[in-house]
């Protein structure tokens, strides 16, 4: 586990819009987290589905994904055909722990210069989500791509540690944890 406190509880960077400070803590916290917790699993297990749970690379991919295809709508944009194409190969496996990270920090360096580069009186400007243009707002997007994002390290935490234990042979799922 990590010494350091959360990321939005060391002090904000004031170099940050305080619009945007939620979203970048949310990524720092990403990013720290997905790579504590897939220190040292292969990349077989980086991609095993136990008990047919999202594997973690697919995850680390959704991710990356996901905050790609938000950007888009959040700068008022369709997706284009190379990401509708990337949505459909998330849970393809094989990509390595350094390249799935790799191409999560980009994905999320994408995301945050952009909103970085908002004009805070744009927070409440509408934006449309989708191919049925479901209403939302620029604010409603940025904090749906920081909760989008925690929702799946979580999930991935969840695979990487059952796979840890899977693997040292103490993965028994009906035994009760001592306190």
């Amino acid at each position: 586990m990590s010494s350091k406190p959360e990321p939005w509880l060391r002090g904000p960077n004031l170099a940050i819009h305080p619009v945007a400070r939620p979203l970048a803590h949310s990524f720092t916290q990403v990013r720290e987290d997905l790579a504590m917790w897939t220190e040292g699993l292969s990349t077989d297990e980086l991609w095993r589905r136990p008990w047919n749970m999202g594997a973690i690379g697919f995850h680390i991919r959704h991710i990356g994904g996901s905050a790609d295809r938000l950007t888009t709508y959040l700068l008022g944009q369709s997706l284009t055909d190379d990401q509708l194409a990337g949505l459909k190969i998330e849970a393809g496996p094989g990509a390595t722990r350094d390249d799935l990270l790799s191409e999560l920090d980009a994905r999320l360096l994408r995301c945050e210069s952009v909103v970085e580069a908002l004009d805070p009186r744009t927070w409440f400007d509408a934006r449309e989500v989708g191919r049925k243009r479901l209403p939302s707002t620029v604010h409603g997007l940025v904090t749906h791509i920081a909760e989008h994002s925690q929702r799946h390290v979580g999930e991935a935490i969840v695979t990487a540690r059952l796979i840890k234990a899977l693997r040292n042979g103490t993965g028994d799922i009906l035994s009760v944890p001592s306190s």
